[in-house]
């Protein structure tokens, strides 16, 4: 159209010269029809040149369009290229994040339908092993009342441990359902880190005298916070257990715990096998366990370390830990 109507400004400047050369170069008919109907032609010319026009910013709007829907699908999506406002850049970050916000939710839905699935396999190895030893030494007990009373009293002790085992399963496993500790009240009163840490310690004697395991405590006397201490003995009690069963015998476990700048540090080591560090970034993740093979000696169903964490962060806490050349280190800070 630009053109067209360039040429009848420079047929008007040039006095004819311009329709002259077309008149020679032309079709007659078609020169006849552009000369005598000029008004109709510029307006025919003009109608071409919106079409054209249109068809161009279709084209160019589609392909605005493509690159927006390519942007999207894109990891790191760069709407436009390097001529994007910054409206545009802003909201292409926000896609970012969104995306990256969608995708860290996918992973954690297949992560916690994972577990779920694993969890319902290893509650049937669980119970049922102990629950096979305790049928078992009660039928033999049953089908041989004239067994000594000393090989009667071993197997009514060993079907009793296995009993009381498959009592722990079963607690944990209800607290699948009934516990979240994020969302309880925590009954805070002063308590005697102390005797607290004393007193658990003392409980896991039995256990560490059948590994040969000894304990060092280093712990400041008075130790006074404010927390629930029925939780908070969880706490310390589930850190022990989880201690003791992945101690290598004959090693010693250190338990430190001092006051300093408003807040209790507590420290406990133990010295085991390497942990590698892709484990420890889930150790405190629901029913994660260290021994993939699940044997029925060093745990329950993973929920320790993971109700452990809830509890401390309840009381405004922090809980960290760290494995070096095999000696593992959970550290819990407290408020005072």
């Amino acid at each position: 159209m630009i053109c067209i109507a360039s040429v009848f400004v420079l047929d008007h400047v040039f006095n004819g010269v311009v329709v002259d050369f077309l008149h020679a170069h032309t079709n007659a008919k078609t020169f006849y029809f552009i000369s005598y109907n000029r008004e109709l032609a510029v307006f025919i010319v003009y109608c071409l040149g919106m079409l054209v026009l249109s068809v161009c910013y279709v084209f160019k709007f589609n392909r605005l369009l493509m690159l927006a829907g390519a942007s999207i699908s894109e990891e790191e999506p760069e709407i436009f290229g390097e001529n994007c406002p910054q409206e545009l850049l802003e909201f292409s970050q926000k896609l970012k994040d969104f995306k990256a916000s969608l995708k860290e939710n996918e992973q954690a839905r297949i992560q916690a339908e994972q577990q779920k699935n694993d969890l319902v396999v290893y509650l049937a190895h669980d119970l049922k092993t102990p629950l096979t030893s305790v049928v078992g030494y009660l039928t033999l007990l049953e089908e041989a009342p004239e067994l000594p009373l000393e090989q009667r009293s071993k197997y009514i002790g060993i079907a009793l441990d296995k009993a009381y085992r498959l009592e722990q399963l079963i607690n944990e496993f209800f607290d699948i359902t009934r516990m979240n500790y994020q969302t309880l009240p925590a009954y805070k009163t002063p308590v005697n880190l102390t005797i607290l840490l004393v007193q658990i310690i003392n409980e896991f004697f039995p256990m560490m005298e059948e590994k040969n395991i000894t304990v060092r405590q280093e712990i400041e006397p008075e130790l006074i916070l404010s927390a629930d201490a029925d939780k908070m003995a969880r706490v310390f009690d589930n850190l022990f257990r989880n201690a003791v069963n992945y101690s290598h015998a004959g090693t010693e476990i250190v338990c430190s715990a001092r006051k300093g700048n408003g807040c209790i540090l507590v420290n406990i080591k133990n010295k085991g096998d390497q942990i590698p560090q892709e484990k420890l970034a889930h150790i405190f993740d629901k029913f994660y366990r260290l021994d993939s093979s699940r044997q029925s000696s060093t745990g329950g169903a993973g929920l320790g370390l993971a109700i452990a964490k809830q509890i401390v962060e309840l009381h405004d806490g922090t809980i960290d830990v760290m494995c070096n050349d095999g000696v593992t280190e959970f550290r819990i800070v407290l408020p005072v």
